[in-house]
């Protein structure tokens, strides 16, 4: 079997996103990804005629995030009309997965280069019609076969399964508190000392101005004593009622934990935040780079998907983390860098304790809590962000998973090289 490089990885910075807040708010996510692969195209001086796929996630595919984002970006970005394309969801795990099947399509040698990634734009989502934006999730819009699915798997908002999780695990306020001011100190350090500045790439628009080229979303000034005063985000929705029927969110949690009191812990503060961004990461075989003169700076060990239970959502990155060590070989101390995308305070705080990891090898840039969780792309990003962290620290493995909604969690471990593998 052929093994699979990551030659490069580029993003967009992220725009907080909302509209007439945000910097990349009035953009077309078409040109946020275009603007990625763009960038992958001329960096690496890449023949998009010899490129064999581009694999794009998008989460939410509906108005000017539809109609195959993968292919309509890469011609945007001028890319060869041969260079084929396609878009897939897995809610917010998408990122990681595009790479995965890029990874897998070179590993069968079926494909020698491909460039995977993803966008979403936040600040669109919002506005997009609720129905298709959760089909299969939430009860407002049920019908009889969504009627059905709740009944066998209850699905809640993931802020209130966050808090769910947070109270059965036994988790404090100020804990999770602890995750949130971290974040934002590591992410503050992070941008002060340009660890971003290999990956990220300014958008600019079609006249040439720069629209963005820092992060628009981090908080430095963040005191705990600041996130101490903020109010719970999701005590209020989890009990107002959203059908005929008197459905509550925190009642499709209690469907299947009927002795559970849910506590309210996250906030603003510490949950991640709503940003628009895109990343891309181009994948090929050791034949191809050679062939074409590009030098890894990764190679992909090892991929996994792991399901989990869909009424707490978010539980899935440990077992996934678990498969893809067992498939790699290797044991959670090999591992030299974690990235675990900060959903919401307790998943990365779960994920520490239950492996018991050191906090010096997680999240050591900051998360989606400082930076925003663009849910298509974030993933993408994180594994762009693990090959230059691996760089900047000369370390060797990176292990990078996030929580998906359904209950998922899609995970990847990568090896730094300075060369091909024999």
């Amino acid at each position: 079997m052929s093994e699979a490089y990551i030659i490069d990885a580029v993003r967009t910075p992220r725009g907080i996103g909302k509209q007439g807040k945000g910097a990349l708010a009035a953009m077309h996510p078409q040109h946020l990804a275009a603007t990625c692969l763009k960038a992958i195209k001329e960096r690496n001086h890449l023949d998009t005629s010899t490129v064999d796929d581009v694999i794009w996630s998008v989460s939410t595919q509906d108005g000017m995030q539809a109609g195959d984002l993968g292919r309509m970006a890469a011609l945007d970005a001028g890319y060869d009309i041969t260079s084929s394309g396609t878009t897939l969801d897995r809610f917010c795990g998408g990122g990681i997965t595009s790479v995965a099947l890029a990874a897998a399509q070179v590993m069968s040698g079926m494909e020698d280069c491909v460039v995977a990634g993803g966008t979403e734009m936040m600040s669109l989502t919002a506005q997009m019609s609720k129905e298709k934006m959760q089909a299969g999730l939430r009860p407002p819009m049920m019908g009889s076969y969504n009627e059905r699915l709740m009944r066998t798997h209850p699905q809640s908002h993931q802020g209130v399964c966050g808090d769910a999780i947070a109270t059965m695990e036994g988790f404090t306020r100020e804990e999770l508190d602890e995750v949130g001011y971290r974040s934002q100190q590591r992410a503050a350090q992070a941008i002060e000392e340009g660890r971003f500045d290999k990956s990220v790439v300014p958008v600019v628009d079609d006249n040439g101005d720069t629209v963005l080229d820092r992060e628009e979303y981090p908080r430095p000034q963040t005191t705990k004593e600041g996130l101490a005063q903020l109010e719970p985000a999701f005590a209020k929705i989890a009990n107002v009622p959203l059908d005929k029927n008197g459905t509550t969110f925190a009642g499709l949690v209690n469907a299947k934990y009927p002795d559970l009191e849910i506590q309210h812990f996250h906030h603003a503060g510490n949950s991640s935040g709503v940003v628009d961004g895109a990343a891309a990461v181009l994948v090929t075989s050791k034949e191809y780079a050679q062939k074409h003169g590009l030098k890894p700076r990764a190679r992909i060990v090892a991929t996994a998907n792991m399901g989990d239970d869909p009424t707490l959502m978010l539980n899935a990155p440990v077992p996934a983390a678990k498969k893809v060590l067992e498939k790699a070989g290797l044991t959670k101390d090999d591992i030299d860098l974690y990235e675990i995308n900060e959903a919401f305070a307790v998943v990365a705080a779960k994920f520490v304790r239950d492996l018991e990891l050191d906090w010096d090898k997680v999240n050591v840039n900051g998360g989606s809590i400082a930076l925003g969780h663009p849910i298509g792309a974030t993933g993408s990003i994180l594994i762009g962000t693990m090959v230059d962290e691996l760089e900047r620290q000369d370390k060797r493995y990176g292990l990078v998973t996030m929580c998906a909604a359904g209950g998922m969690a899609p995970a990847i471990v990568i090896e730094r090289v300075d060369d091909f593998v024999d």
